[in-house]
C-alpha cells in the first residue's frame, strides 16, 4: 500500500512538471507573437504588456526548477524517469530563453515608433515570426504526444527559419545603402530578426530534447543550418 502512495505521488509531481512546461509554452508562444505585432503596428501598451509578462515566465521557470530538485532528492529516479525530470528542466530553460527574446524585441518598439517599419520588411518580420511560431507550437504538441518521429521532423524544419531569416538581413542590408537616414531603425529591426531566429532555435533545442526524453538517445549529426547571414557584406550582399 505505502509503496502505490509513493508511485502514485511521484507520478502527481511528474504531472506537475508536464503541466507548468505546457502553461510556460504557451505564456512564451503569446508573448512572440504579440512582440511582433507590437512592433509592426507601433503599439508601445502592447509592448510593455509583453514585458510585464516575462516576470511571469521567469517565475514559472524557478517553480520547476526547485519542484525538479526536490523530486530528484526525495524519489531518487532512474533511466526515464529521470531522463524525464532532467528534461523538464532544459525545456523550461528553453522556454525562459524565448520569453527573453520576445522582451528584447518589445524592447525595440519605442526606439522605433518615430520612424515606423515600412511595410516591405514588416511582411518579412511577420513570416519570419509566423515560422518560429509554428515551429514554438508544434513542438510544444510534441511534448505532450512524446513522439520521436515529429521531433527529428522538426528540428530538420529549422532550416527554413534559417533562410528566411537571412533573405530579411539582406533587405535590411539593402535599406541601409540605399539612404543612410535608415540605419538606426533597420539596426534595431535587424537585432529583432535576429531574436526571432533564435526563437526557432530554441524550439530546434526542445525538439531535441524530447527525443532524448523519450528514446535515451541524441540525435545524431549536425543540425541542418541555412543561415548565411554571417557571409553577406555590403559591396555585394
Amino acid at each position: 500500500m505505502a509503496s502505490t502512495h509513493i508511485l502514485s505521488a511521484f507520478d502527481e509531481e511528474l504531472q506537475y512538471l508536464t503541466r507548468r512546461i505546457s502553461e510556460m509554452g504557451g505564456l512564451a508562444e503569446q508573448m512572440c507573437s504579440d512582440a511582433v505585432r507590437a512592433l509592426v503596428n507601433s503599439d508601445s501598451a502592447l509592448a510593455q504588456k509583453v514585458i510585464s509578462d516575462d516576470v511571469m515566465l521567469d517565475s514559472a521557470e524557478r517553480e520547476i526548477q526547485e519542484k525538479a530538485i526536490i523530486t530528484i532528492a526525495r524519489r531518487q529516479p532512474v533511466a526515464a524517469d529521470l531522463r524525464e525530470i532532467v528534461g523538464s528542466l532544459r525545456i523550461a530553460a528553453d522556454l525562459e530563453r524565448v520569453g527573453d527574446l520576445g522582451k528584447n524585441t518589445a524592447k525595440r518598439v519605442i526606439a522605433v515608433q518615430g520612424t515606423g517599419v515600412p511595410r516591405s520588411l514588416a511582411r518579412g518580420l511577420e513570416h519570419l515570426s509566423e515560422l518560429a511560431s509554428v515551429q514554438l507550437k508544434d513542438v510544444l504538441d510534441v511534448y505532450v504526444s512524446r513522439s520521436a518521429e515529429k521531433a527529428e521532423v522538426i528540428r530538420l524544419r529549422d532550416e527554413e527559419i534559417d533562410a528566411m531569416y537571412t533573405s530579411l538581413f539582406r533587405e535590411l542590408l539593402t535599406y541601409m545603402m540605399e539612404d543612410p537616414r535608415n540605419i538606426t531603425t533597420c539596426t534595431h529591426l535587424l537585432f529583432c530578426a535576429k531574436n526571432i531566429e533564435r526563437i526557432g532555435d530554441h524550439a530546434t533545442n526542445i525538439a531535441e530534447t524530447i527525443y532524448y526524453m523519450t528514446t535515451g538517445a541524441q540525435l545524431e549529426g549536425e543540425r541542418p543550418k541555412d543561415d548565411t547571414s554571417n557571409t553577406l557584406g555590403a559591396p555585394g550582399l
